[in-house]
């Protein structure tokens, strides 16, 4: 549990944060794993060098921040202000999916978020080793902040597509849906009735089927149907009016 003095530093270095890198608050806080990190990260240009031969002091071994840097859409000040809060609170330079609910479990204690972290987990855990390294992190999180659209509404089917077949399922959004309520708890307002996740998943799917003129019933959305339909802005907004997110 975070104490006072703790919850003002998150504050503090979120604020510090956003001003000197540009990331907006509703992004950051759209993260635990990031808060959490970014407590640790306390900038400091004389940490540098000692971060670089830090990288090979851990158990795994993350890239280079130049190759890192190449890869994603960090500098590599950034990078290294990341991987200082990471390995504060990852000395082995990995997360397993334990850590990764725990971390969730103290930013929503109102609720249960062990689902959803295993969901989220699954998404960041691109290799599906069963641990997130470094890399991992820095590229979802790449996408998550400063990707194009058509890269994070991919990064969001893959987080949806649970079983990994191709296909978001009524089942599998419903799955998603409830373990975000789930770990709300009663933080909603209004407070949501049992029903309501499954009201947003006929209402989505009803929603895809009318904008895409099926003919009949849509069980299950496609990859590329999915980036396709949700790539138009006017599309989103006609479906966040429908479904009320």
């Amino acid at each position: 549990m975070f104490t006072p003095s703790k919850t003002n530093q998150m504050r503090g270095d979120l604020q510090h944060f956003r001003k000197d890198y540009g990331f907006s608050r509703k992004v950051l806080l759209n993260c635990c794993l990031v808060r959490r990190i970014i407590t640790w990260a306390s900038p400091n240009p004389q940490d540098s060098v000692e971060d670089e031969l830090e990288l090979s002091a851990v158990r795994h071994r993350p890239e280079g921040l130049e190759q890192l840097e190449a890869q994603t859409r960090f500098s590599r000040k950034e990078l290294q202000i990341l991987y200082r809060g990471f390995k504060n609170e990852c000395p082995s330079g990995v997360v397993n999916e334990d850590t990764f609910k725990d971390i969730y479990s103290q930013f929503f204690p109102q609720g249960d978020a062990s689902t959803y972290a295993h969901f989220l987990f699954n998404a960041f855990d691109t290799d599906h080793n069963g641990s997130v390294s470094f890399e991992d992190f820095v590229m979802g999180l790449s996408i998550l902040l400063r990707g194009t659209v058509q890269e994070k509404l991919n990064w969001a089917f893959n987080l949806y597509d649970i079983n990994k077949d191709g296909y978001i399922t009524k089942e599998e959004m419903l799955d998603i849906m409830k373990a975000i309520y789930d770990m709300m708890g009663k933080c909603t307002y209004p407070v949501l009735k049992e029903e309501t996740p499954r009201q947003h998943v006929e209402v989505f799917f009803q929603a895809s089927r009318q904008l895409a003129d099926f003919t009949v019933l849509c069980t299950r959305l496609q990859k590329t149907f999915f980036i396709s339909l949700l790539l138009s802005a006017s599309n989103r907004r006609w479906i966040r009016t429908k479904t009320a997110w």
